[in-house]
């Protein structure tokens, strides 16, 4: 085609870049008429002053206007900034250079070894839980290097289990265990509302500044609601990411509490009535459809995924706390008693539970996991008669065993930070214990 009817053809095209206009900000919200968005699509507004451009997600919509929440802080915007829709919409670019690296939700590097080169995939941040029906079944064990975890709370491949503790008690050093123990290929870390001097303290103290095949994404407490939200989906697209070329993957988040007080945040300013704690009824639903795209899932791979649960004030009845329990396959409980008592990690194995642990081990496992269990229970039934001297030895033959093996069941449950512990090892120390 001659250039001039390349020219011709182009005079009779009607080219036109449609843009909307701020007409009011606030601190967590931004209206703007002009465009005719959906719920969820993603639009740049574009200052007027410096082109500086900022993301945002439409929330509400009205007849003439719609909310966007932003991604990042309203500082700068003005009235009459321009507004544009994102055509490709809510997405990250994921490749396997990202392993090593730590990054915001969005994939921007935040770790100073430059730009992620390498073939990237576009991975949708929000998308479908695996349907019920493709599910794998879980039935083989998932190590993950704690005595404690592997003998008595033993977890499966595609498990969903929760950490609840309240503060101080050992979360992040317990997470750090879990993850240098394990023998999943790729290990996704997401570090959600958490202070940003917790980054390097938990990768160089927890990890041991060691991230080979681990993928860390951050979203501190100072970043936006929003940012924090789509923070831990980001991070679940990342995993699923592995997932799908058939890689088992271990997924450990900090914490599912941050991140329902980010919606929270989001839904409050929406106009949402506030429930229990303040928290609307998005900041529940929300958490199952986080949770339920981990698992197993037929001819791909797997995410075996673990949830820190913060704890306020030690109250496991906490709405978050209780609807978690409802939704995951699991929980492990850190007592603060137990951490006072000089016992790490601090795991209340009588609180705690797996609910797949039939299914990954052996009879022969199972009954000596009992046993022990039931020997500690009796020990923590009696304790105050034992202290006082009120009990008399000989009255119980199964107490008397529990008093005789005392000091080897706390050993068993103490373990230093830096081992990691074999999973044939932890069975013959169980089995040591209870025969």
């Amino acid at each position: 085609m001659k250039l001039a009817d390349i020219k011709n053809k182009i005079q009779h095209q009607e080219i036109e870049v449609h843009f909307g206009m701020v007409e009011k900000i606030n601190a967590a919200n931004i209206v703007i008429t002009g465009l005719s968005p959906s719920i969820g699509d993603i639009v740049k507004i574009v200052s007027q002053t410096n082109g500086e451009e900022k993301l945002g997600m439409v929330t509400e919509l009205h007849k003439n206007e719609f909310s966007v929440s932003p991604f990042g802080f309203v500082e700068g915007m003005k009235i009459g900034d321009r507004v544009y829709i994102d055509e490709e919409g809510l997405a990250i670019d994921v490749g396997d250079e990202i392993l090593g690296r730590v990054v915001d939700p969005l994939m921007n590097p935040i770790d100073s070894k430059g730009a992620i080169r390498g073939k990237k995939t576009k991975m949708p941040i929000i998308k479908k839980p695996i349907d019920a029906m493709k599910r794998g079944m879980i039935e083989e064990p998932f190590v993950v290097g704690v005595k404690t975890i592997d003998g008595l709370l033993t977890t499966g491949v595609g498990q969903k289990v929760g950490i609840f503790a309240g503060s101080g008690v050992g979360k992040s050093t317990l997470m750090g265990m879990i993850v240098r123990g394990s023998q999943a290929p790729v290990k996704v870390v997401a570090l959600i509302g958490e202070r940003g001097r917790e980054i390097p303290e938990f990768i160089h103290k927890n990890l041991s500044g060691d991230l080979t095949d681990t993928v860390m994404i951050v979203a501190t407490s100072d970043d936006s609601s929003l940012m924090r939200k789509y923070g831990a989906f980001a991070a679940m697209s990342v995993a699923e990411y592995f997932k799908e070329q058939g890689r088992d993957v271990l997924f450990i988040m900090d914490s599912i509490t941050r991140f329902a007080m980010a919606q929270r945040e989001i839904g409050l300013s929406l106009g949402e009535p506030p429930t229990s704690k303040g928290y609307p009824p998005s900041s529940l639903t929300i958490l199952a459809q986080l949770m339920e795209r981990a698992g197993k899932e037929e001819g791909k791979g797997s995410i075996t995924a673990f949830f820190t649960v913060l704890i306020e004030g030690d109250d496991m009845s906490d709405p978050i706390a209780d609807q978690s329990r409802s939704i995951l396959d699991g929980h492990i409980v850190l007592s603060r008693e137990m951490t006072d008592f000089g016992i790490y990690p601090p795991i209340n194995i009588l609180n705690s539970a797996s609910r797949v642990m039939n299914d990954v081990t052996s009879e022969e496992h199972q009954q000596h996991a009992m046993k022990f269990k039931r020997m500690f229970s009796l020990l923590k039934e009696n304790e105050v008669l034992i202290r006082i001297g009120a009990y008399t030895k000989g009255n119980d033959p199964e107490l008397d065993e529990a008093i005789n093996k005392k000091e080897a069941m706390y050993d068993f449950l103490k373990q230093s930070p830096i081992i990691c512990e074999e999973f044939t090892q932890t069975l013959d120390k169980l089995q040591g214990l209870t025969i």
